[in-house]
């Protein structure tokens, strides 16, 4: 049935419904949204019961997280600009659906070939779910406290899913089987589509609008290309062709597309978009957060494991309480420092924390103790990143048209996949050099590779440290200065 005035949605609609209303559609998309998010990490630990199931090689396996980031990072754009098309609600529950038959496949994968493909429509499916999820969010709550809060619950579940995967995947790889990383999208699939269907006001569609689809085709290329180009900066060097070719070809394709936009009819993203300060801002804070964030969770996840001898499950409870500490610095960011200092204050801030706690960490040693060692540089890392991630992505979606809302939103996330994925090449590029430069020299032996491993997860360290510093210097100068105002909706 087509779409006619009264099925529209618009924040000053869906803000008048009862409270109660509106919470059940922060859990809705909520539920969604960490279905998506833990989905790049729940695999990561289950992967060498995986391959030692299916046989792949070494080699190969970086493909079963790359193919899942690689269709999700690429598509991103266009599953937010069908959300404003076809509408938020048909986009949501499609992708909800799509999502679970995806992981049903991967789960069920009796070769190589069909995890990865499985792993592939995993991410394109989560580019429908993942924009009209936001963009959901955003146009259900109109500016104000309440606005604020479900940003706060909405990032810390964006920075958290990361960690919370790492638990998951442990515990089901344990006690399990690592099928079930994936069988278990199935519940939250069900759960997200029941409320979904229930509680999800239908917007209306555009009937004069049209789909951007050169826009399409290059933004899509162009972000295909980087994070393939990156994703083989580990296995072929950063001098190959295969890694400098696709950046070069990527950036290329994403520099046309932004010279295609200009002179669009009906541009895939408006540039308005993403010429406001704030949101430019914003947008930087997400993807530098991504990006520093894998240094944390990629290499401490092989430090606590390999080092320390942490189980799978150990390991997931040890970033519990950076997961704690993020979702209480979230509620203070949004409800107490962004309102009354402003996020020109407050994500700078949030970056030097971060900043701090990965130096903190450089610490390690081959015998640390968690609880003195690793434990507090993740709690100051947890309170940093609820301090960026919220106030961020709440200033990226505030203040945009209902009709655009699922191109903010897909902007968003696109930033902070391509984020993750330049924080996953270039750490563990720079990761691997440093141990292959450490024990060059040196008389082979099991403490020397121990100490080359270990000086490869401290310089990894220093570098998301860097990155952090880079995030709070470029978020300070173009942040302005009402910022507060603006989060606030005063």
């Amino acid at each position: 049935m087509s779409a006619d005035t009264s099925l529209t949605t618009s924040p000053a609609s869906t803000a008048d419904r009862p409270a109660a209303h509106r919470w059940w559609v922060l859990a809705v998309v909520g539920l969604a949204q960490l279905m998506v998010v833990l989905d790049a990490t729940i695999v990561n630990i289950a992967l060498p019961s995986a391959q030692r199931d299916l046989g792949f090689s070494d080699s190969d396996r970086q493909w079963v997280v790359t193919a899942y980031s690689l269709a999700f990072g690429s598509l991103l754009l266009l599953g937010g600009r069908l959300a404003d098309l076809l509408g938020r609600k048909l986009l949501f529950l499609t992708g909800v659906v799509g999502f679970a038959g995806a992981s049903a496949l991967a789960g069920a994968a009796g070769s190589f070939g069909v995890l990865i493909g499985g792993r592939a429509l995993q991410g394109m499916f989560g580019a429908l779910l993942a924009p009209a999820a936001l963009s959901v969010l955003n146009t259900t709550f109109a500016a104000g406290k309440d606005r604020a809060r479900a940003f706060g619950v909405y990032g810390a579940i964006a920075g958290t899913g990361g960690a919370i995967g790492l638990l998951l995947g442990g515990l089901l790889t344990e006690h399990l089987s690592w099928r079930w990383t994936l069988y278990v999208n199935l519940v939250f699939a069900v759960l997200a589509f029941a409320g979904g269907l229930v509680l999800l006001a239908r917007s209306g569609r555009d009937r004069d609008a049209r789909l951007d689809l050169p826009g399409a085709v290059l933004v899509s290329g162009g972000l295909f290309c980087v994070v393939y180009g990156l994703s083989n900066a580990d296995s072929h060097g950063w001098s190959s062709a295969m890694t400098w070719g696709f950046l070069i070809g990527g950036a290329a394709l994403v520099a046309l597309f932004g010279a295609w936009q200009t002179r669009a009819a009906h541009p895939l993203l408006p540039l308005r978009i993403v010429r406001d300060r704030n949101r430019a801002a914003s947008l930087a804070a997400v993807i530098v957060a991504a990006s520093g964030m894998f240094g944390v969770f990629l290499f401490l996840t092989y430090y606590l494991q390999a080092t320390l001898r942490f189980s799978p499950v150990e390991t997931g409870l040890a970033f519990l309480p950076m997961i704690g500490a993020l979702m209480v610095s979230a509620q203070l960011a949004v409800n107490l420092t962004v309102p009354r200092v402003g996020a020109r204050i407050a994500v700078p801030v949030g970056m030097a924390l971060a900043a701090g706690g990965m130096v903190w960490l450089t610490g390690i040693g081959l015998s640390s103790d968690y609880a003195g060692q690793v434990l507090p540089p993740l709690l100051v890392m947890g309170l940093g990143l609820g301090h960026v991630l919220p106030p961020a992505m709440n200033q990226a979606t505030a203040r945009v048209d209902a009709g655009e809302a699922g191109a903010a939103s897909a902007t968003v996330n696109t930033m902070q996949q391509i984020g993750g994925s330049i924080g996953t090449a270039l750490l563990n590029t720079i990761a691997t050099n440093a141990a292959t430069h450490y024990a060059h020299g040196r008389p082979r032996s099991p403490l020397t590779a121990a100490h080359a491993q270990l000086h490869s997860y401290t310089t990894a360290f220093w570098w998301s440290a860097a990155i952090f510093a880079i995030g709070l210097a470029a978020t300070a100068l173009v942040f302005r200065n009402d910022a507060g105002r603006d989060h606030a909706g005063r």
